[in-house]
């Protein structure tokens, strides 16, 4: 099967019989649906609302190493999401794309310059085998001012400077969800599991509901792997474990000029580590964390806001950033460990499969980086779960959906991007919004540039402050299994997080997709349109 179009077949999920049931459409849901696909198992994925629309789509949208997480000893998560950030950005090299980061050192900060010197050192060795990112090194105070005259200049000492990646979270997980389809997965958003089923102590299933439909039907299948997060909890039959419920949150401010680098800062009032990140020809700024009772916390607090920006000002003042320069905000909600720690920074990230039940595999902790290493263990018991024989896993070396052909090893994308761009500019479209097609689509562009031909009009562009095109928003809807605004705007595209949010575009949105009218295959059981919302 092609990974795209994406097909939402009901009557497959109805009528097929599975080995095994995910539910839970985030990064996790989607890795182990991949893999256990790849892997000769009959899978079905499903997902209440849409492809990363939880946790998944509210990270710092970085594949990474975690460098603060050295300071609690944690060795060995470090170099294991290392290694996953030289894969990922050999299979996706239009989703993965290197990032530098600077660490200022100002005198009396809690980690010092030496310190730092000896963490990137290990860091970098940790990092074994070829790399997408250059080694650290090191600035002078006058270097670093010269660069980035909005710091603060009292007690500044120098910095270094590091690499590791960023991408789009959002998108990468619906591209992970294609990859499943293509390996034979039936997948389906937009379908909410309403309670587990079993046969006597096994779980052998779940009730399911077509959220928009109302329809309810059983789906029964070797057994279940519950990897909905912060709501696997609220899964009726099931026995959860202890868990914490960690919030981290985001704001989305204007873009710095000039900066291609990211920073990585420790705020003066406590001590936290957080990020200011250049994304999309915006800021994006986080995150701080906190404990939180239920995922409805998930929202983003004046205080919080308030935090942020004070730790912002008081490291770079010349930028004088208010709550009115905030464009866009969100919060997440990631599932750790329950364990006694001194700080939320010190509780590990470390990743867990539980069976609390025969038949019932369970997803806990871990980190987006590296959840699809993290998903060939939960596949490792998903096949001793069911007895089948021990398979080995292959998403290591399979490219996603995307991914030139060309691009063999680590920086080969590049070259393919250039000749990418110079045929669409042949089509009219500037250059800068053809780089951020790249970084989208892939080698998907054949299908924006066949959408153009079809109608001219949609190589307009959304926004005048955004690089998206109105074909964009028509592929949502056939190809990507868009069901509303809100699938197409924060998660096919992050439009609403990086302009202020207005009627007028939103309608221009719920224009198109009406426009679209998605064929029949890419809603296989369901030819009604969308529901803009």
């Amino acid at each position: 099967m092609n990974a795209f179009p994406l097909i939402r077949n009901l009557e497959a999920l109805r009528a097929q019989p599975f080995d095994v049931l995910v539910i839970g459409g985030g990064i996790y849901g989607a890795w182990t649906a991949f893999d256990a696909a790849q892997r000769g198992l009959k899978v079905a994925l499903v997902e209440k609302t849409d492809w990363g629309s939880g946790t998944s789509q509210s990270s710092s949208k970085l594949i990474h190493g975690g460098l603060r997480y050295l300071e609690h000893y944690e060795f060995a998560l470090v170099r294991h999401a290392l290694a996953e950030r030289r894969v990922l950005s050999k299979v996706a090299p239009h989703l993965v794309r290197p990032l530098n980061f600077v660490v200022p050192v100002w005198k009396g900060a809690r980690v010092g310059r030496l310190q730092l010197l000896a963490g990137l050192t290990l860091y970098d060795f940790l990092a074994t085998g070829k790399q997408p990112v250059p080694r650290f090194k090191s600035f002078s105070r006058t270097r670093l001012l010269a660069a980035h005259p909005y710091l603060e200049q009292s007690g500044l000492r120098g910095g270094l400077r590091y690499g590791d990646c960023q991408e789009d979270d959002a998108r990468m997980t619906l591209f992970v969800v294609a990859a499943a389809q293509a390996a034979g997965a039936v997948c389906a958003n937009a379908v909410a599991a309403e309670r587990l089923l079993f046969d006597g102590e096994r779980c052998v299933g779940a009730v399911l509901r077509d959220t928009e439909t109302g329809d309810t039907f059983e789906r029964r299948a070797g057994c279940v792997v519950n990897a909905a997060g912060p709501w696997a909890h609220r899964l009726p039959g099931a026995t959860p474990p202890a868990v914490k419920l960690v919030k981290g949150v985001h704001l989305v401010l204007p873009a710095i000029p000039n900066l291609e680098d990211a920073f990585l800062l420790t705020a003066p009032e406590d001590g936290r580590v957080f990020f200011v990140i250049p994304w999309n020809d915006r800021t994006l700024v986080g995150t701080t964390e906190s404990s939180v009772l239920d995922v409805a916390e998930a929202v983003v607090t004046a205080d919080e806001t308030r935090y942020l920006l004070d730790a912002v000002n008081a490291l770079m003042p010349g930028l004088r950033w208010t709550p009115d320069h905030v464009i866009g905000r969100f919060a997440g909600v990631r599932t750790l460990q329950a364990e006694d720690a001194s700080s939320l920074s010190a509780v590990s990230r470390e990743f867990a499969v539980l069976e609390p039940q025969p038949g019932l595999i369970w997803s806990l902790g871990g980190k987006y980086t590296t959840a699809r290493c993290d998903a060939i263990e939960l596949v490792d018991r998903v096949l001793a779960s069911l007895g089948r024989p021990a398979v080995a896993s292959r998403t290591e070396s399979t490219p996603l959906p995307g991914a030139p052909h060309e691009v063999r090893e680590l920086g080969d994308f590049t070259g393919w991007q250039v000749e990418a761009i110079a045929g669409l500019a042949r089509r009219g479209i500037h250059a800068a919004i053809a780089r951020s097609l790249t970084l989208r689509h892939g080698t998907g562009l054949s299908r924006i540039e066949a959408l153009i031909d079809e109608n001219p009009a949609w190589g307009r562009r959304l926004h005048p402050e955004t690089p998206f095109l109105a074909a964009e928003v028509v592929l949502a809807v056939r190809d990507e299994m868009a069901r509303t605004v809100d699938d197409v705007v924060r998660r096919r595209l992050p439009l609403s997080l990086l302009v202020r949010d207005e009627p007028g575009w939103r309608e221009a949105v719920a224009a198109l997709m009406t426009a679209a009218q998605a064929p029949p295959h890419g809603v296989a059981t369901e030819p009604t349109a969308p529901q803009p919302g």
